[in-house]
């Protein structure tokens, strides 16, 4: 079992940045592959970002390439993702997510554990 617990979410005006963290308990994190997904109010949670279990591989959503970082600090049992230039569109709540069987995966079920969420809100 693993427990996951986001912070780091806020307001933050558009073109701003916000960083997010994930601490993960177990001492198996380094075994999980990580990432990252949102739901918009009245929208489906869709795939942000992925982590493969070493950190050598990442993935990410069209639209937030270029402009978030996902990264994982294996010591720490924590996943990062930074978040730049960020716009209103972005606005969301954000999961953490663990354990899927590969990196690339991208559909919510292949995702075994989900914290509870934090918002981003980013205000025009």
């Amino acid at each position: 079992q693993v427990q996951l617990v986001e912070s780091g979410g806020g307001l933050v005006q558009s073109g701003g940045s916000l960083r997010l963290s994930c601490a993960a308990s177990g001492r198996t994190f380094s075994t999980y592959t990580m990432g990252w997904f949102r739901q918009a109010l009245g929208k489906d949670r869709e795939f942000v970002a992925s982590i493969s279990r070493t950190g050598g591989r990442t993935y990410y959503e069209d639209s937030v390439k270029g402009r978030f970082t996902i990264s994982r600090d294996n010591a720490k049992n924590t996943v990062y993702l930074q978040m730049n230039s960020l716009k209103p569109e972005d606005t969301a709540v954000y999961y953490c997510v663990a354990d899927s069987f590969l990196a690339t995966a991208k559909s919510p079920v292949e995702y075994k554990y989900w914290g509870q969420g934090t918002q981003v809100t980013v205000s025009s």
